[in-house]
């Protein structure tokens, strides 16, 4: 398993398992991070999935990229309550 640590707020860490690639996140998914995180997904985008368990907080712009990953057929795993709401009022309001 591969972890990064970003900005002492967002952990990501990185795992295959039977072909399939699993990016857990921990922290805060903030604007800042985003680049490296599309860095992480880009390699294996059709057979990946992020899991958002411990996701403290996130920033519009991180949910605007868990919306555009979720069409792009990334698995968005376990992501709060209020995270799936978000998701769907920002899915809901492309005008």
């Amino acid at each position: 398993m591969l972890a990064l640590l970003l900005q002492m707020t967002l952990k990501i860490e990185r795992a295959t398992d039977n072909g399939r690639t699993f990016i857990r996140l921990v922290g805060r998914v903030d604007a800042e991070h985003l680049e490296e995180l599309k860095f992480q997904v880009s390699a294996e985008a059709a057979t990946t999935a992020i899991d958002l368990e411990e996701v403290s907080l996130v920033d519009v712009e991180a949910v605007r990229f868990l919306v555009s990953a979720e069409k792009q057929g990334l698995e968005i795993l376990n992501p709060s309550a209020y995270i799936r709401e978000w998701m769907n009022r920002v899915r809901g309001n492309k005008s």
